[in-house]
């Protein structure tokens, strides 16, 4: 990386450890000021897909069977030119007719791609929704998660909320069948629950910022933080995601919502171009897996 964006970098992360006030930045609603929506919600998911179709085709799969009911969803997947098995996997679920469920597919160059930021700005600024769920494509919304989530936010003034737990896999290989599906043609799918263990949450996480709509319209997504907001040549570790929180002032209120699931896997489809990268990075999980295990029986 260049040396002035290494430190530039390094000095964004430092502000957002809370040695400057996120308020030097942005000024964020007062909850009270907000609307306390109630009755049958909106939320629109926003969710970014880069080599990633074999997961993807779970998170599209868990709307078309289980369907929302209390609550209308826009369904939007930022994605790029380049990356034909999501064109396709896009394709073939924007041509099912699901109730409740509206498609949004949006192509970017795979530069403005790479910049998470980017896209969840602008979804952000334009959302007409009643919420804004900020998610990764390794995430699946089972059954009820989408309806639970709808009644939990009844009359809600929070700025921000998460699930207070989730359900997710050990760290597959890429040869794991639950990954096989980049070797099919796109399909609608199911998880094996049983595949899946409980972990309790702490805050909101880069796939679990579910926003109030008055503050994503009214202050983006690190619109404030240029460097959020710059296209790359590849694909960008999300250190927004811990900005965001800080921009917010706040880790989020943690919520009971049901059926909340998301694969882990140690290969990165951001990584792709480079098997020596992918190794090294899979690597590094592997090693940090066993040590949060070793803590975790502490």
């Amino acid at each position: 990386m260049h040396p002035i964006r290494t430190a530039e970098e390094l000095l964004i992360r430092a502000a957002a450890s809370g040695i400057v006030p996120s308020s030097w930045f942005v000024t964020v609603p007062d909850p009270a000021t907000l609307h306390a929506r109630s009755g049958k919600l909106s939320i629109e998911i926003a969710s970014h897909c880069w080599n990633y179709a074999h997961l993807l085709v779970y998170q599209l799969s868990s709307l078309v069977n289980f369907p929302p009911t209390r609550v209308t969803v826009c369904m939007t997947v930022f994605h790029a030119p380049e990356d034909e098995p999501t064109r396709a996997m896009l394709a073939y679920f924007g041509a099912l007719t699901v109730p409740g469920v509206t498609w949004n597919w949006v192509e970017l160059p795979r530069q403005e791609l790479f910049r998470r930021g980017i896209g969840r700005n602008r979804v952000a600024r334009q959302t007409g929704a009643d919420w804004v769920w900020f998610t990764d494509c390794d995430t699946v919304f089972h059954r009820d998660c989408l309806d639970g989530l709808a009644d939990q936010l009844q009359r809600r003034r929070d700025r921000m909320v998460y699930p207070r737990g989730e359900h997710i896999t050990s760290l597959l290989d890429e040869t794991d069948p639950l990954l096989a599906t980049k070797h099919v043609e796109p399909r609608v799918l199911d998880i094996d629950t049983s595949r899946f263990e409980f972990r309790a949450l702490r805050h909101a996480t880069g796939p679990y910022q579910i926003v109030h709509g008055d503050v994503a319209r009214a202050c983006g997504y690190c619109e404030q933080i240029k460097f959020f907001q710059r296209p790359v040549e590849r694909w960008s570790k999300a250190y927004e995601d811990r900005s965001f929180r800080w921009l917010m002032g706040t880790g989020g209120v943690a919520l009971d919502v049901p059926g909340v699931y998301r694969i882990r896997h140690q290969h990165k489809g951001r990584y792709g171009d480079n098997p020596l990268e992918a190794r090294f990075r899979g690597a590094v999980r592997r090693v940090q897996e066993k040590q949060k295990k070793r803590q975790a029986t502490r």
